[in-house]
């Protein structure tokens, strides 16, 4: 994979001192990492006491396509700097050294890049999904392990080795964890702790080694990044600095745990947003870890997919009608398969898998969560968790959908007894959560193949081919939920000789917001809204029909001119408001509410409605 080789000296000539020593790359794998090592002198080391804060050293890279790659290099101890590269295409890459150190500046070479089976890195494709560079589709599968860097490495190496046999190929951790004053990985500001970043080098290798994508969360929620780095020119060092390290690798970037919690949350992840976007050759998906979504932050302009951390379907099910990005739940649901119960979204595996399909429903992407391997801030890591029934959920969900044009698939929604996804004309998948009698779907009109699929353990059982219109039929049993696929295996095998993405046009919908046609009104809240005393919602229904027989909500909140964007504050038909105090910095203010209902059909409506927001 990466590659260290051994150190070439350029002299001045026979009997003189070197000019620099340097790390040179051998034939390098495109997608495989190459380090080259530079090494200030005694002179130069007396001058630039701290690199990290006052070397300026960087290389670009140019393609056989002539396309550029600028990478910055990081201070790895010592007098050691390293620029690190990966290509992305075989072929011969040339590169120029810049740097305020003047032995290095100008300094050219070149690496001699090999083809590779690897895929490449993941971007987002065809609107809610994704791919890999060489243009295969990807199915985004995540677990969750927030102690990546810091860990125990034996049980770091039982996490990726299970998570790998698993066919999880996303693991999400923190950089910083959370916790007062300095950490591991920064004892002040301006001194980042290489043996820290070595170790966690090691393990972003170690999982992209087996084939897992590292979900980057840069620090830990409730302000802990700008309490490590209050000033921009230290957050700019840091973000700088893991550019160098990571961006060469196969990871996404995911700013901070939970937003929200941030004072300044919009405005400082504008900002770091922009630094990866910009600094990034590699383009790395960039979103941010939320209390219940990123999607606020989308109109800043740095953020290209949305990650949820609710199991609200209201919520993931209606952002996907209105947003044209990929959606990611880093948490639907947590399972308790024995560790414990740490807080509220952490449930029976029974439910974790319900949660999961559901999700999948809505048009996300899963993250997992196991209360024992996750490792929270209430319960440790511990590798006795993890073959749980969560994760034999999680393969077998991988296992169907590995084998569908899963990159195609969106919700529909002419079908009684279940929820669904469909490539109309080509397959249909429909989840039976509850089942009580027949599911019908309506298909376009051909000769199908039909299986019902066992969630639990992805066992399939097979039915007679069927020919028609509309599929009526039961589970073959009624003791737990079912997976209902409707498919044209031969015509599907004909469409996999390419991996088209774009085979039929996905269009965001139109939100209706006229009020003589919205079938449902705002019931509460009245008056004035409390923070500190969060006062009811609900909704009144106005017309009972076929389409509203099942409706989800979704209550959002923004107070105009804070700069924060909107929040949101509530889901379902009825409940107690949530209006986050980080909404705003001056009170009393106006808190404008949008309440966007969806029916059966997939139409969203929308009713706006101002209150008076107090303390």
């Amino acid at each position: 994979m990466s590659a260290r080789f051994g150190v070439l000296l350029l002299a001045l000539g026979p009997g003189l001192a070197p000019l620099y020593a340097q790390t040179s790359c051998g034939p390098t794998p495109a997608y495989s990492v190459c380090d080259l090592a530079f090494e200030l002198n005694g002179q130069e080391a007396q001058a630039h006491p701290n690199p990290y804060w006052t070397v300026e050293l960087e290389a670009e890279f140019r393609s056989p396509r002539f396309k550029t790659f600028r990478l910055p290099a990081f201070w790895d101890g010592g007098r050691k700097l390293i620029i690190r590269f990966a290509p992305t295409e075989p072929g011969n890459w040339d590169y120029r050294v810049t740097s305020n150190i003047a032995r290095f500046e100008g300094q050219m070479g070149h690496i001699e890049a090999t083809a590779s089976d690897s895929p490449g890195f993941i971007q987002p494709a065809n609107v809610h999904h994704w791919k890999y560079d060489n243009n295969q589709p990807h199915l985004w599968m995540g677990d969750t392990c927030y102690g990546l860097a810091t860990i125990d490495r034996a049980l770091f190496d039982q996490i990726a080795a299970a998570r790998a046999t698993q066919k999880f190929n996303h693991l999400r951790g923190l950089v910083i964890g959370p916790g007062p004053g300095p950490s591991a990985a920064y004892a002040r500001a301006d001194l980042p702790n290489p043996a820290y970043f070595d170790e966690l080098d090691y393990r972003v290798r170690a999982l992209n080694a087996r084939g897992i994508i590292v979900d980057l969360i840069l620090a830990g929620g409730r302000n802990r990044l700008e309490d490590l780095f209050p000033e921009w020119e230290q957050r700019r060092r840091f973000i700088r600095y893991l550019v160098s390290r990571y961006a060469p690798m196969n990871v996404t970037w995911q700013g901070v745990q939970e937003f929200e919690q941030y004072p300044n949350g919009r405005k400082l992840l504008k900002e770091i947003g922009t630094l990866l976007k910009n600094s990034d050759p590699y383009n790395h998906p960039r979103s941010t870890g939320s209390a219940a979504t990123s999607s606020p932050l989308l109109g800043d302009g740095w953020m290209n997919y949305i990650t949820e951390h609710s199991p609200a379907n209201g919520l993931g099910a209606i952002e996907h009608q209105l947003y044209p990005y990929a959606q990611v739940n880093t948490c639907f649901g947590w399972e308790n398969s024995g560790a414990g119960k740490a807080g509220p979204f952490d449930v029976t595996s029974d439910e974790f898998r319900r949660r999961l399909w559901n999700a999948t429903m809505n048009g996300q992407y899963p993250t997992f969560g196991n209360t024992g391997t996750a490792g929270g801030s209430a319960i440790a890591a511990n590798a006795r968790y993890l073959e749980s029934a969560g994760a034999q959920a999680m393969t077998a969900w991988f296992n169907f959908f590995k084998d569908t044009r899963h990159w195609e698939l969106e919700p529909y929604f002419d079908v009684d007894g279940g929820r669904a996804l469909a490539l109309d004309d080509v397959e249909y998948v429909v989840y039976v959560e509850k089942p009580s009698g027949p599911v019908e779907v309506l298909v376009a009109k051909h000769k199908y193949d039909i299986s019902w699929m066992n969630p639990i353990n992805g066992q399939t059982i097979e039915l007679k081919d069927w020919k028609g219109e509309k599929f009526v039929g039961e589970p073959p049993d009624r003791a737990h939920d079912w997976v209902l696929h409707i498919e044209r295996r031969g015509h599907k095998e004909g469409m996999l000789r390419s991996y088209k993405f774009e085979s039929r046009v996905i269009g965001m919908q139109e939100v209706e917001n006229n009020p003589q046609k919205l079938p449902f009104e705002i019931a509460q809240p009245a008056g004035e809204i409390s923070l500190s005393h969060p006062p009811p919602f609900a909704v009144k229904l106005k017309r009972h029909t076929r389409a509203t027989r099942t409706m989800m909500y979704l209550w959002t909140g923004e107070v105009a001119g804070s700069g924060q964007s909107f929040r949101v504050i509530g889901t379902g038909a009825e409940g107690t408001l949530s209006v986050p105090p980080s909404i705003t910095t001056e009170l009393p203010a106006n808190l404008t509410i949008r309440l966007m209902g969806m029916n059966a059909n997939g139409k969203v409506y929308s009713i706006v409605r101002v209150n008076g927001l107090v303390q």
